[in-house]
């Protein structure tokens, strides 16, 4: 028995037709579940989707188009679905699903959507994950030929992995009455899949869906393990898996989707795909209407129309448009007393809202044989435009198309990886066809894999299928006007846009799905793909072999952000850092900045303070007497071997190898287009070995810099280069009266300027601890930088902070503090474009090395340019006003008319304790030849002006650093 009909079987409560579900088939039986669909309560059974079940109490409008707001119903059964999206509301919210493809549970809430969907508000609380598997085999698809492939593979011995997207196995057999060995199919294919599953080197992944093939065989498949469960989830599962395959053959046997024909109204609630009327009629025991006209270019739509007459459903005609449809189903067909009008096309569906009448007439070339227009009522209108081969993955492995005349699609042709299609996605039509080319797929890949092939692998006996007539391939009904002809639903794309693309000269189909946004949305085109190239064909006069199709790209199906994501999100994603000393500063109310991944202290307000008074408190106490701060996160990189100073000479505009043990030096990194890159010190501890310091943010950038430099480019010098930042703790002690706390806290430490001059270090013991101190000044006042291991990182900051008398400061006064002086701030003031001479920094090119990265981009004309942006100070002319970080710079005092020309913007603005008033730093153009002008900052409605001074506001002298 199949896996539904054992669940419909066990304490089952009957359903009547005439009850709560009035579209429910007769004898159709299983546990009730209750769901909510737009406000409004309904029921359902276990193992419907919420399509079957809302197609079961009868309703037709499930959602609305995107552009035109026209009402859309369930259209196919599966992932093809391009008109049912909806949303999930609880549990948790999800949206654009299709309604095909979300599995009933109790307690589900959705509504419909008009194309697009709303994101969550909240976090969402499940769990999602990832797997690395490797197999022999990968079998995509359980279908008959999928089960065949697999079974002769895994019971060879193989590794085998077989992935279906359905909850249950069995492909098209689960929407049919074919039999196999005298038994409905879906019985086999359920027995044969739990016999595979139980086989120690088999694993069978049901709900998963291979969304994206790469090279090498590597294969991207999301497994959905309790999106089914709804409320009743377990927290502790994953809700989807994303599983990584690396397989070494794979067979592709993922099947067909049905397609449509063009024809005005066929977006209309009511119009459905053949072949997924008879699997909801099947497989989930629902009529989708009372009163069917089936509308067919091929021998499929018969066997649909002959289940759904079984199951129910009054067929009042079957329009065919070949004048010779197979004559075994004829012949069914008029043993049924169902009408068959061969030569004929359905002109209009027609109704409001929904389907309530058929308009049928005869082909143009054939009229006059058939009569005139004959409008037929019904409820429901069944087509089929013929079959396409899921050829996705097989194309995203890079292999080619061809296509097949008899098919009137594109099959799978060669490929360069060792993956392979089989049954009807490598083009075979009948079901014992495709059950022996899944079992010869299965013998090669064995066989390919360097397994030895079994000689013998039963089969069970396909029941003999009509002699099939060819079909003709119809893409569209002609008409005088297409606004209402509809290639992609989803999209609202009609004919009569694909016609306005070809005409606006577009002979490409890649070209025409632009104009048009035809196949780019969440079905990415699985029933409107192949049709559009044939209205484009049509249109044209070329075959549609010659045109081809649109590139398949992964993912195949849409895949939620959170299971790409699965655990690598939130702190695990991008990890929270904090240095030695964090707990006190959370303990002293410090608010926080996230500087790259690390929680920097960034103010410490005191009660009854906002963070300008915070701020302002901090500076005047770094500039008038004595504040720490905790610069721990800092970049520190050890630079070590006999090549060192070799290295450092090219990474750095400057000097590094002159440098002598003892001493720091500050140094700039540019890229080889002479843009600054990063900033810092280096310090010389021995002949071959330097400490590196980068901006906080830029850490990681910096050494991946190093390496990238020293593994592609010098891999001859002899330097390795290892991060240290977390094994270091540091804390800047600035002010006039650091040199007084200092010595205090490491009474062997001789501090005088000439004892300890500036840009020196010297390695003592600070309050107990060993230490390295370094002068170094990023304020321009007297300053010290105190580094500890960071394990008594803590000890020391609250050594330093013990007195009293030293005032904690965050990062935003050490913005003010540096700004004040002009110091640029990589990054703030620096936007990739920006030279060190930009900055007013000619000093730090040396012109004594041979070379350094950027060297040669210094001699370009434009890295000269006398319009340049500079890198200038600006002083509001009303000392109040705080300019707001971004602004633009014009030159007149009223704006011109549009386009405004604007000389440069605000980098970084402030308000300071020092000065007794606002500034701001800024990028101009020609900027040092402006300073005393007068520009003008709009600001909302009003422009300020502002004055072009000197980038450094405060001790141009450099008369504090010594104290």
């Amino acid at each position: 028995m199949s896996e539904r009909s054992e669940r419909t079987s066990s304490s089952a409560e009957r359903i009547s037709t005439s009850g709560t579900q009035p579209y429910r088939r007769e004898g159709a039986t299983g546990r009730v579940l209750r769901f909510r669909f737009d406000g409004r309560e309904y029921e359902g059974l276990e193992g419907d989707t919420l399509a079957s079940a809302l197609l079961a109490n009868g309703v037709r409008a499930v959602a609305s188009s995107v552009k035109l707001g026209r009402p859309r119903g369930v259209y196919a059964a599966g992932c093809e679905e391009p008109n049912a999206l909806v949303q999930i509301e609880e549990p948790f919210p999800e949206p654009m699903l299709q309604a095909t493809t979300v599995e009933l549970y109790d307690g589900l809430v959705a509504t419909g959507l008009p194309g697009q969907g709303r994101l969550a508000d909240r976090p969402d609380p499940a769990r999602y994950d990832a797997v690395h598997a490797h197999c022999d085999v990968l079998v995509v698809g359980a279908g008959p030929a999928g089960i065949a492939a697999a079974g002769v593979a895994a019971r060879a011995g193989a590794r085998v992995i077989l992935a279906d997207e359905r909850p249950e196995p069995g492909g098209s057999l689960l929407g049919t009455t074919e039999t196999l060995d005298g038994r409905p199919g879906r019985e086999w294919a359920s027995e044969e899949a739990a016999a595979l599953a139980a086989l120690p080197e088999v694993r069978v992944l049901r709900r998963t869906t291979v969304v994206g093939h790469y090279d090498d065989n590597y294969v991207i498949a999301v497994e959905r393990r309790t999106n089914h469960l709804g409320a009743q989830a377990p927290a502790e599962t994953a809700r989807e898996r994303v599983w990584r395959i690396r397989a070494t053959r794979v067979v592709l046997t993922t099947g067909g989707h049905e397609r449509f024909v063009a024809f005005a109204g066929n977006d209309l609630p009511g119009v459905m795909l053949a072949g997924a009327a008879r699997t909801y009629a099947n497989h989930y025991g629902v009529l989708p209407g009372r009163r069917a006209v089936v509308f067919t270019t091929n021998d499929s739509a018969y066997a649909a129309a002959l289940d759904l007459a079984d199951a129910g459903v009054e067929i009042a005609a079957i329009a065919d448009v070949r004048q010779a449809p197979g004559e075994a189903w004829a012949a069914r067909c008029a043993e049924r007393g169902i009408e068959v009008l061969t030569g004929h096309v359905v002109t209009a569906a027609k109704g409001e809202g929904e389907v309530s009448s058929v308009e049928i007439a005869p082909r143009s070339e054939t009229q006059g044989e058939g009569g005139g227009v004959r409008e037929i009522p019904a409820d429901l209108l069944l087509v089929s435009g013929g079959w396409t081969p899921v050829v996705h993955l097989f194309s995203q492995a890079g292999g080619t198309l061809r296509y097949d005349e008899e098919l009137g699609a594109f099959t799978p042709g060669e490929t360069r990886q060792a993956v392979e299609a089989a049954g009807f996605a490598g083009g075979v039509r009948t079901l014992r066809a495709c059950l022996e080319d899944g079992a010869e797929a299965g013998r090669r890949a064995l066989a390919a894999a360097g397994f030895a092939v079994p000689s013998g692998h039963r089969l069970p006996a396909a029941e003999e299928e009509p002699a099939a007539a060819p079909a003709e391939h119809l893409w569209l009904v002609e008409a005088g006007d297409y606004s209402a002809h509809f290639v992609d639903l989803q999209r609202d794309v009609t004919v009569a846009e694909v016609l306005r693309a070809t005409g606006a000269g577009l002979t490409s189909v890649e070209h025409v799905k632009r104009y048009t946004t035809a196949g780019t949305a969440h079905d990415q085109g699985k029933t409107s793909g192949l049709l559009t190239s044939g209205v484009v064909a049509h249109a044209l006069g070329v075959d549609v072999a010659e045109l081809g199709t649109t590139t398949f790209r992964a993912p195949y199906t849409p895949v939620s952000f959170a299971a790409l994501a699965g655990r690598d999100r939130g702190p695990l994603h991008d990890p929270v850092r904090v240095t030695a000393m964090h707990e006190w500063h959370v303990a002293r109310g410090a608010l926080f900045e996230n500087v790259g991944q690390w929680k920097r202290p960034w103010y410490y307000p005191r009660p009854g303070e906002d963070m300008e008074a915070a701020v302002l408190r901090e500076c005047r106490a770094a500039r008038e007497d004595v504040a720490a701060m905790d610069a721990s996160t800092l970049g520190k990189i050890d630079v070590i071997g006999p090549d060192a100073a070799v290295f450092l000479d090219r990474l750095y505009t400057n000097m590094m190898s002159t440098l002598k043990v003892g001493f720091i030096r500050y140094g700039v990194m540019c890229r080889p287009d002479g843009m600054v890159f990063d900033d810092g010190t280096v310090i010389r501890l021995a002949d071959d070995r330097f400490l590196v310091t980068t901006t906080t943010g830029n850490a990681a950038a910096v050494l991946d810099w190093m390496e990238e430099w020293l593994q592609t480019e010098w891999p001859d010098l002899r330097v390795r280069c290892t991060s240290v930042t977390e094994q270091w703790a540091t804390v800047a002690l600035v002010g006039p009266r650091s040199r007084e706390v200092l010595a205090r806290l490491a009474p062997g430490l001789a501090v005088g300027n000439d004892s300890f001059p500036f840009m020196t270090w010297r390695d003592t013991e600070v309050a107990g601890i060993e230490a390295r101190v370094c002068r170094i000044s990023f304020s321009g006042e007297l300053a010290y930088e105190i580094n500890v291991s960071s394990w008594f990182g803590l000890a020391l900051w609250t050594a330093v902070m013990a007195s009293g008398e030293v005032t904690p400061y965050g990062t935003e006064t050490m913005h003010v503090l540096r700004a004040e002086k002009g110091f640029p701030i990589v990054g703030q003031d620096t936007d990739g474009t920006v030279t060190p001479q930009d900055l007013g920094m000619e000093w730090i090119v040396s012109k004594k090395k041979a070379d350094f990265i950027g060297k040669r981009s210094y001699t370009r004309a434009d890295t000269s340019r006398p319009d340049r942006k500079h890198l200038v100070g600006l002083l509001p002319e009303d000392p109040g006003v705080l300019l707001p970080e971004g602004a633009h710079l014009v030159e007149t005092s009223a704006l011109p008319e549009p386009p405004v020309p604007t000389l440069g913007f605000v980098t970084s603005s402030y308000r300071s304790a020092a000065l007794g008033r606002t500034f701001a730093l800024a990028l101009v153009s020609g900027g040092r030849e402006r300073v005393g002008e007068r520009l003008y900052a709009p600001v909302g409605a009003d422009l300020v002006p502002v004055t072009v001074t000197s980038h450094v506001l405060y001790d141009p002298e450099g008369a504090r650093r010594d104290g």
